[in-house]
């Protein structure tokens, strides 16, 4: 049983039926899904949740399909993992890392928006799927249409990180690189999805695409035992993501399943590519694009779609944006690798590192109870770091000796 009413613009408020459309003919606002949450209310439990399958989908009632998903049906409920030597490090007294970087089947969240995507596209008789990506979307678009028999068509700016590129192309998409940045990309596939009738997940199924997000929030408020942080920082693409956990913590509220939320969202994004920082930090909404230029190649977007609405969230909640250089990303990794032994791409290095700066300046309480969202893996994103390979030995017990003596001599330097 579906309990989508139809989709309406997030700005006027026009309604529209559930069609593959993304902006609406009034005022040229977004469209998202409008739910009828008084009968979600009367099924949806936090028992019903519980004694379900693992997965996305353990939260249906709140996601915009008609029957059941046809795509992504082991995808979701990652770790949410106690991090108490980061946490020791930063001063930080109960700090939680949510890890999309173990998101089945891709290592990226963005797995749940196209589980969610190409499902709805099932149910619209599309045959044919595609977007545009700064890489994680990519390797999920082509992995799920893979496995669900779709033909996808997936374009990408040409300078991507090799590992991203090599897991779009292992899955037979047609893989399309475009001379220029995301921005001229998407406004190539808004055009081709004008002229096909192609589902673009993140053009004209862009409203079901990104009720996808929203699982992220409500794993996290499950995971903490049906409560939602004090904080939790996000990084910011789009923009899309940070609205979205917004938006599920709201809705968990209004069904009764948690306490009412006052939890502060912050963004991240790196110096190279810092639209939404900027906006906030000046405190408008007013989103100035930019020229991206920062190894945070999946954060890369320099006129981001939601901009407009993240700014919303991180001021009406009470929280913060900030931007880190490269350095502090590629330090930031290393960090959480060493303490916590999970490896993050570039857009975990900038969350962690912006945690780190807004504990520093005072804005991120140490005290509350603190969720940095990781959304991709870092085994994608090797050539950021750079490390110097391993000195190698002879195969002899004097030489290990010898080597071990040496690199702890220099440990106590």
């Amino acid at each position: 049983m579906s309990y989508v009413k139809g989709l309406k613009c997030r700005e006027c408020g026009a309604p529209y039926p559930v069609e593959p459309l993304a902006i609406c003919e009034e005022c040229f606002g977004p469209l998202e899904v409008d739910y009828d949450y008084e009968a979600i209310g009367r099924v949806l439990t936090r028992e019903a949740i519980a004694s379900r399958p693992r997965t996305l989908w353990r939260y249906r009632e709140l996601l915009p399909l008609e029957g059941e998903p046809t795509v992504g049906q082991h995808t979701g409920c990652t770790p949410l993992v106690r991090a108490e030597r980061l946490g020791s490090r930063l001063g930080v007294r109960e700090l939680y890392i949510k890890n999309d970087a173990v998101s089945h089947p891709t290592l990226s969240f963005k797995d749940r928006v196209v589980a969610v995507a190409l499902s709805k596209a099932r149910e619209f008789g599309f045959e044919a799927v595609g977007c545009a990506s700064t890489g994680n979307l990519a390797n999920s678009v082509a992995a799920n249409a893979a496995a669900a028999g779709f033909t996808a068509y997936v374009l990408i700016p040409e300078d991507l990180e090799k590992a991203k590129v090599v897991g779009t192309q292992i899955f037979g998409a047609n893989l399309i690189p475009v001379r220029g940045t995301y921005d001229d990309v998407n406004r190539l596939c808004s055009e081709i999805a004008g002229r096909y009738r192609w589902a673009f997940v993140n053009v004209n199924l862009r409203p079901f695409y990104g009720e996808g997000s929203k699982t992220f929030g409500y794993e996290i408020a499950e995971q903490l035992g049906w409560r939602a942080p004090d904080a939790v920082v996000v990084p910011m693409a789009g923009g899309s993501l940070i609205t979205k956990i917004h938006k599920a913590f709201g809705e968990l509220a209004r069904l009764g399943l948690i306490p009412e939320a006052g939890t502060r969202f912050y963004g991240a994004q790196a110096t190279g590519c810092n639209p939404i920082a900027a906006a906030v930090k000046a405190g408008t909404r007013e989103i100035r694009p930019v020229k991206p230029q920062t190894i945070a190649k999946s954060l890369a977007i320099g006129n981001p779609a939601d901009g407009y609405f993240a700014t919303g969230v991180i001021a009406g909640s009470g929280g913060w944006s900030e931007d880190v250089t490269d350095a502090e990303i590629v330090e930031s990794i290393q960090l959480l690798a060493e303490t916590e032994g999970i490896f993050a791409e570039t857009a975990g290095g900038t969350t962690l590192a912006v945690a780190r700066k807004l504990i520093a300046q005072g804005r991120l309480d140490p005290e509350g109870r603190i969720v940095v969202a990781i959304t991709g893996n870092g085994l994608k994103t090797q050539e950021a770091l750079a490390l110097a390979p391993p000195a190698s030995i002879e195969p002899k017990l004097a030489a290990f000796e010898a080597h071990i003596g040496q690199r702890a001599a220099l440990a106590t330097a």
